[in-house]
């Protein structure tokens, strides 16, 4: 690997953090849909994304000499305050939030590259942007069938 950085164990912390965020909004907006196996089923797959995700990225923080975070941090807590109020509104606006969470997800990951070191930088664009990429593509097909 070549030079890393506390730079690059930090940012992949943020990473980290917003993976355990959307497993656990996946884990809150599941519930949404027990009439909807079909969905529940989507839904679970993308979560399951996620978590894979969450392994990892934890596993390469480890092989960097970093101490993986442990919580999602303030994002969790604003994704978990936003799919409380999507339930509240209903299916389409707890798939909204998690298009939400999907689109931010994948701003971080482009716009964090450049500043990554090169062995971490093919990492995201190799492990982690196209499994992103494809949950937000699934994602926004469910939106159009809710």
């Amino acid at each position: 690997m070549d030079q890393v950085t506390s730079q690059d164990i930090d940012q992949f912390n943020e990473f980290l953090r917003g993976e355990l965020a959307a497993v656990e909004t996946y884990d809150q907006c599941i519930g949404a849909f027990e009439d909807n196996a079909g969905m529940r089923e989507s839904l679970s797959l993308l979560r399951n994304s996620h978590a894979a995700r969450v392994n990892k990225l934890t596993a390469r923080i480890v092989a960097m000499g970093g101490e993986p975070d442990s919580s999602s941090g303030a994002w969790g807590t604003f994704a978990k305050m936003a799919e409380g109020g999507a339930k509240l509104f209903g299916k389409s606006a707890a798939i909204s939030v998690l298009e939400e969470g999907e689109d931010h997800g994948k701003k971080l990951y482009k716009d964090s590259l450049e500043d990554l070191s090169l062995a971490n930088r093919g990492f995201v664009r190799t492990q982690i942007i196209p499994e992103q990429q494809r949950s937000h593509n699934v994602l926004s097909r469910l939106q159009e069938l809710v």
